[in-house]
């Protein structure tokens, strides 16, 4: 299954977090749409289009959650896995994770 880098793992914990406040479960429910999302990432990776925030030679790829307003940001590193950069809002500071794969 695809990892998440840190900071990506620190967004989920959070957005997580911020839907349980809201709402007891709502936040189990947003792991649990995430979970379905990587399991699409890891079957079809390609599937997903590239990202127009990050040069193309990166390669990074967009997953849109269906009922959260949240991105995966993927890409593939060296060795074949598929690596999460970004759990990222949809309508909030787009390319604000660029740095963590341009360095």
């Amino acid at each position: 299954m695809a990892e998440f880098a840190p900071e990506a793992l620190d967004e989920l914990a959070d957005a997580a977090a911020w839907y349980e406040e809201r709402r007891p479960g709502l936040g189990d429910e947003l792991l649990a749409e995430v979970h379905r999302m990587m399991a699409a990432i890891d079957a079809r990776p390609a599937s997903f289009p590239r990202t127009l925030d990050a040069p193309p030679e990166l390669g990074i790829r967009r997953a849109l959650l269906d009922r959260f307003p949240f991105a995966l940001m993927f890409m593939q590193v060296p060795g074949g896995d598929l690596r999460v950069v970004a759990v990222a809002h949809a309508k909030r500071r787009p390319g604000y994770w660029i740095w963590r794969v341009q360095g």
